[in-house]
């Protein structure tokens, strides 16, 4: 039975003026109207479209309507029935829906030198099986849809620059170039660092706050074979002890009350391929140590909420300020994790250990702020270098940053007095002795002299080797010593 809107049924006219009743339908009205809806609906498309195909199981064509068969160039009807369909549509993917049971919904399909928008449903019987297709041709222009296209265009465009703009925000910005300092620690530093990177066993970073332990890790990351992956950095202490779990394996689509739908990932499975930098672990919970633990040996976590298992290729880079032996010793950190952190440790010198390195420090920092803040690039004075080589450092390259930043705002002076370094500067500690009256280029002498001897020192006088630890030729070295008179 089929719905005719020109000679109603009892039943249609029943349907069409008690619409607002709340009485549940019967079970027969229901399957009728579900039929008639069908029907109706599979009509305004055979109306409204610009052509129709049937085929059955095989791909061959049961019927075609006359504006279809008109625009395919085709006389007689009959003598496309039974037809494979692509004999009559060279590039119909109807067979592709058939066999398959899954539609098309909107593709263009070329057809000689037309191109026509298409739509493919499979056809299925009462128990579900797949007993046909049927082909809808939308439009007979391509170009109609030129808006949509372009819209979905603009939103791959700005959904693939999104991803580009996170991946460039994911990636280490620092090398081993931007480690500033000539002193023999600062040098084996970054020979120790360079060997790092050229493997992917855990590498310890530890140090005082502020000697850029992060800056390392960064160096390590760029000096590797990862370097073009994603460097992933967290800090432990700054994320609270209940979210940790999650900001590490990511959450499961709705693992608790107010979980994303869509689940989160974590920043392990971000770095996957990369590296991930565990600022402060010495400040992480011992729960999150044991599962922390488990995927450096067995490269797998579970997201919250989930029982499925996700494996990652993941370096690590821990850091911290604190001695974790002695929170082994003290129970606050697990001796397992430690060792398997402590594969290769870098040690960063505190800046009272490297005062010779301040010059070139200040040099650098100057440089960068006069960009940061497009302010002139301002210079540093040898009495205020002075000054500076006086103070303990306790907050370490960071403090001086923040110094030279605070008296360069504070100051009009093209070049940075002692004075101006004393307006933001309280030096506290034992005065070092430092030589009055040398230049600027006298302090550098006594800095690279001072260098030189450290690494000859730690050499057993082999000049080969200090050459290495200082970074430069064996006839570079044996020029300086000459230079600077030393036998």
């Amino acid at each position: 039975m089929r719905f005719d809107p020109q000679h109603p049924t009892k039943l249609d006219k029943e349907l069409m003026t008690d619409t607002l009743s709340l009485e549940p339908l019967e079970t027969s009205e229901a399957e009728y109207l579900m039929k008639s809806a069908t029907e109706a609906l599979l009509g305004h498309f055979e109306a409204s479209c610009q052509g129709t195909l049937i085929v059955d199981k095989q791909a061959r064509i049961v019927w075609m309507n006359d504006r279809y068969r008109k625009r395919l160039g085709v006389p007689d009807p009959a003598s496309v029935l039974g037809k494979p369909v692509e004999a009559i549509i060279p590039n119909s993917l109807m067979r592709q829906v058939v066999e398959t049971g899954r539609p098309i919904m909107l593709d263009i399909m070329d057809f000689g030198e037309e191109s026509f928008v298409v739509v493919r449903l499979p056809l299925r019987d009462q128990a579900g099986g797949v007993i046909g297709g049927i082909g809808l041709m939308l439009l007979d222009d391509a170009l109609s849809l030129a808006p949509i296209v372009s819209r979905f265009n603009l939103l791959k465009l700005n959904y693939a620059d999104a991803n580009r703009r996170l991946a460039e925000a994911r990636r280490a910005k620092y090398t081993l170039s931007s480690i500033i300092g000539a002193t023999a620690a600062c040098v084996a530093l970054k020979q120790q660092a360079r060997r790092a990177a050229r493997t992917k066993a855990p590498v310890l970073i530890q140090g005082e706050t502020g000697t850029g332990k992060e800056l390392l890790a960064q160096s390590i990351h760029n000096a590797s074979l990862c370097a073009d992956q994603a460097f992933v950095a967290i800090n432990v202490a700054a994320i609270p002890e209940t979210l940790l779990e999650a900001e590490f394996f990511g959450v499961a689509p709705g693992a608790y009350t107010g979980a994303d739908r869509k689940g989160r990932e974590g920043k392990f499975k971000l770095a996957d391929g990369g590296t991930l930098f565990l600022d402060e672990i010495g400040d992480m919970p011992q729960a999150l140590q044991a599962k922390l633990l488990r995927v450096l040996q067995e490269g797998e976590f579970e997201a919250i909420g989930s029982n499925r298992l996700v494996s990652v290729d993941v370096r690590i880079i821990a850091a911290t300020s604190r001695d974790l032996q002695a929170e082994v010793n003290a129970g606050r950190f697990r001796a397992d994790l430690y060792y398997r952190l402590n594969v290769v440790t870098l040690l960063v010198p505190p800046l009272r250990e490297r005062l010779e390195d301040i010059p070139l420090l200040c040099e650098a920092i100057l440089e960068t702020l006069s960009k940061k803040l497009s302010l002139p690039l301002r210079e540093i004075s040898v009495n205020a270098l002075n000054r500076l080589l006086q103070h303990e450092w306790p907050g370490n390259i960071r403090e001086l940053q923040n110094v030279l930043e605070r008296a360069v705002m504070m100051s009009d002076n093209e070049t940075l007095l002692s004075a101006d370094i004393d307006a933001v500067l309280n030096v506290s500690g034992k005065p070092k002795s430092v030589q009055p009256g040398l230049s600027l280029q006298q302090t550098v002498n006594a800095a690279e002299k001072a260098a030189i001897l450290k690494a000859m020192s730690a050499a057993g006088g082999n000049k080969a080797r200090a050459a290495t630890e200082l970074g430069i030729s064996r006839t570079s070295l044996y020029e300086k010593l000459a230079l600077h008179g030393i036998v």
